[in-house]
């Protein structure tokens, strides 16, 4: 009886349910939609007023960041100071160290560290430093667009090998990839992975990272492992560092960073690490600024006082895809959903309801007329027409609105 009544002191100690007024704070989310979504002016107008919106697209959380994050912050603006910064402290290399250590058992070689201001921001930089101009990238389908954007950016080719969906699960075509990579004619030297992956949500095995790992490095493939959701799994679930397999690798590079599972976004703290001596240097040469003070004790104070609620996070964030998953089934049977082995975003197949519609290639149109916004698949580089990404990190009176105007927009369609 003692040790349930713990439990539930707490699960209660951080308040998911708070609701959070971030009008007025230069959200991507509140204030940059209609720009990033739909392409318009800061000043269009649509059918809801601008606060009544219900927002479940872009991946930040509606939840307030750990209380010890925003503390470490306050304490640091009061030292009334913020000059050239960068991390000097041996403290925020044991800390990071102990992170991956205590929860991935993979022991990251500090020699190998380099800091960017966020994954995307580092693939953009990456790319042009790993592969020639004539030489091609392969990624996973349905796609962060990100992945694309990265070879986009540097005129480099990009190729898709899909996903193989088997009642929502997700699997790599193994085969495909394969013969993707020994395509002359491609020419590819990069694959860009998602692990785990976004937008389905699955968390690759040690079977699948073998042999991914495999397939790529005896080819002499670079491989950027993009490991952002690591630490937001299910119940059950466990994250492997790919690195961890391949630890002697040198053309493999991981990306890790604090935003997704501490809300800290708008932090612009990431932790990249580059085994290769040549490129690292390169890297270093390029892009070895220095950072905000405030970003870095967030990042540190996140690390080393963030467990406690990451762990009630992830419990609340289980407790809303079962209330998801329920109403679906409830309001939307037609609609094909399985709740991802890890992130906080949900991957919906709603072809069902719109096969007929003359609306089906502007999904988030349809949606925003029903006051919700959410991120279209196609948004996801190819392979994802007719599914809808919704964000469900939020608190759970705002989740049972937007199911509701989820289910409303699907179900009075024409």
């Amino acid at each position: 009886m003692g040790s349930v009544l713990v439990l539930i002191e707490k699960e209660m100690k951080y308040d998911f349910d708070e609701i959070i007024d971030r009008q007025g704070t230069n959200s991507l989310s509140v204030e940059g939609w209609k720009q990033s979504i739909f392409g318009l002016d800061r000043d269009a107008t649509f059918s809801w007023p601008d606060n009544d919106f219900i927002r479940m697209w872009v991946a930040d959380m509606d939840f307030a960041t750990p209380p010890e994050v925003l503390e470490a912050v306050r304490k640091r603006v009061g030292q009334k100071i913020l000059g050239y910064t960068k991390v000097y402290e041996q403290e925020y290399y044991d800390v990071l160290s102990a992170w991956f250590w205590k929860r991935f058992q993979w022991k990251i070689d500090l020699e190998h560290l380099v800091f960017a201001p966020g994954i995307v921001p580092a693939l953009n930089q990456l790319v042009p430093l790993l592969i020639k101009s004539h030489e091609g990238i392969l990624i996973n389908t349905p796609s962060y667009a990100p992945f694309k954007k990265a070879g986009d950016y540097s005129n480099r080719q990009v190729y898709y090998s899909r996903l193989l969906n088997k009642d929502g699960y997700y699997e790599m075509d193994y085969t495909d990839i394969i013969q993707q990579l020994e395509d002359c004619s491609k020419n590819i030297k990069l694959f860009i992975f998602c692990h785990p992956h976004n937008p389905t949500g699955r968390v690759w095995t040690r079977e699948e990272l073998l042999r991914i790992g495999q397939v790529c490095l005896e080819r002499d493939i670079w491989i950027i492992s993009d490991e952002i959701h690591s630490d937001l799994l299910r119940s059950g679930q466990t994250h492997i560092p790919l690195a961890a397999l391949f630890p002697e690798a040198e053309k493999l590079i991981t990306c890790t960073a604090p935003s997704k599972t501490f809300n800290l976004a708008g932090s612009m703290m990431s932790h990249i690490f580059i085994p290769h001596v040549g490129i690292r240097k390169q890297w270093k040469q390029l892009y070895a600024d220095y950072y905000s003070p405030l970003s870095i004790v967030a990042t540190k104070a996140a690390y080393q006082e963030g467990e406690e609620w990451l762990e009630q996070l992830k419990i609340y964030l289980d407790d809303n895809f079962t209330y998801l998953q329920g109403r679906l089934k409830e309001l939307l049977p037609k609609a094909g959903f399985r709740v991802p082995e890890a992130t906080y975003l949900a991957w919906i197949d709603v072809s069902a309801y719109i096969e007929e519609q003359p609306q089906k290639d502007d999904l988030a149109g349809i949606f925003v007329d029903k006051g919700l916004l959410v991120n279209d698949g196609k948004m996801f580089v190819d392979h994802g027409e007719g599914y809808i990404r919704l964000n469900i990190a939020c608190p759970r009176s705002v989740l049972e609105k937007g199911i509701q105007r989820f289910a409303d927009a699907l179900l009075n369609l024409g």
